[in-house]
């Protein structure tokens, strides 16, 4: 069945709306190409999108020629403000972008561990309120949330996780109570793989199917399957840490990670292994102190190499437990150890886990690090500005 005129009109909007949003400011001509439509629909919906307020002329390109075809029609940045948070175990990130993505302000707020939960809450919300208005943003319309912890795959709440500070939690709620803005939260190695799957590691790599091994001060996974993140029955998929594994002195229990493979691929594990090896680094500002330690082994020659190469036989171990169910092709190695390892870490746990699994696995390493979850947040939150602004009208 034929589209109706309204309905073909709308698909064409959002389809050069999205060319727009990803290739930057475009001529009318480089918008026929890229959407296959003729000339006269583009210059239709580009009149359209014009008197909407989300498109406007940025420019003009080819000094020899002048006319519509020479102008540049870009998105009309400030029509959304955008906010994103990285909700760490003790601190706050906070950024503020334009619907371009483009950076306006950002802040960081330690939250120490002796710190209440109202007052964290309150800080952490004063953070985002006080950045919106360095940026100039006087109305934000969406925020995206990235934090420890469990999602419910029903309602998309943050869930209690014994373990994690009440005020993770308590914050969504908050900011819920407190905005206007659309405000969504997500797991946060959950969101590191949306960002690895489209501006990072894992971008243009198969069907869209990979998982990311996030190291980090802890270690967690994300699994994204044909495209899309799963999250399991309750919201649990990828608790890795908890995965029982040889090398520990016990096993994991309901309510520790202890003795599970978080012990030998958390921070403080690694930084135990580095220290049999001689190695030693001090970490940056909320920095896992593990990261330096893989940064400087990359440096430390001899011994650098055997620490990388006994690093290796853990995460192998993880990935191919993960390969083993999943088959998905790729590991992406996530967070800040992840990506402070590089491709030397990469290859070691690649040629481990060729040992361990028949199944061909290609190991990469993170491009985005520790930042790929407030990447993510920024992209989940373009993402709801976009399914409403670029919706058709009425």
């Amino acid at each position: 069945m034929a589209a109706s005129p309204s309905t073909a009109r709308a698909i064409n909007d959002r389809l050069a709306l999205e060319f727009l949003q990803d290739e930057g400011p475009l001529t009318a001509g480089q918008l026929k190409t890229l959407t296959g439509l003729s000339r006269p629909t583009v210059a239709d919906l580009v009149e359209r999108l014009q008197g909407s307020g989300l498109v406007t002329v940025v420019g003009e390109t080819g000094g020899r020629r002048r006319g519509p075809n020479a102008r540049l029609y870009g998105l009309v940045a400030d029509r959304a403000h955008l906010a994103a948070l990285d909700v760490r175990t003790q601190s706050v990130t906070v950024v503020v972008t334009d619907l371009l993505g483009a950076t306006l302000a950002e802040a960081v707020l330690p939250i120490g561990s002796d710190t209440g939960t109202e007052p964290a809450v309150e800080g952490a919300a004063a953070l985002l309120e006080r950045t919106a208005r360095e940026a100039g943003a006087v109305r934000l319309h969406s925020v995206g949330i990235g934090a420890p912890g469990l999602i419910d795959p029903v309602t998309g709440e943050l869930r209690e996780t014994s373990g994690l500070p009440a005020w993770h939690r308590r914050l969504v709620a908050a900011l819920q109570e407190r905005l206007t803005a659309k405000v969504l939260v997500e797991n946060e190695t959950n969101l590191a793989a949306v960002a690895e799957q489209r501006v990072g590691a894992a971008r243009g790599r198969g069907a869209g199917t990979f998982v990311l091994l996030w190291l980090g001060f802890g270690v967690g996974a994300a699994l994204v399957l044909d495209g899309k993140v799963r999250r399991g029955a309750s919201g649990g998929a990828g608790e890795i840490g908890f995965l029982p594994v040889p090398g520990t002195s016990g096993l994991p229990s309901a309510t520790a990670c202890d003795g599970g493979f978080h012990t030998l691929a958390g921070s403080a594990g690694i930084c135990e292994l580095a220290e049999r090896h001689g190695l030693f680094a001090e970490a940056g500002p909320q920095e896992p102190p593990a990261a330096a330690v893989v940064r400087a082994a990359l440096t430390a020659g001899t011994a650098g190499d055997a620490f990388l190469d006994a690093l290796a036989a853990p995460l192998a171990v993880g990935a191919a437990a993960i390969s083993a169910v999943l088959d998905p092709g790729t590991v992406v190695l996530g967070g800040e150890v992840g990506q402070a390892g590089g491709p030397a870490l990469a290859s070691r746990v690649e040629t481990r886990l060729a040992e361990m699994s028949p199944l061909r696995t290609e190991v990469v390493a993170s491009s985005l690090g520790g930042a790929a979850v407030l990447r993510g947040a920024l992209l989940t939150a373009r993402d709801a500005a976009q399914d409403d602004l670029f919706a058709p009208a009425g």
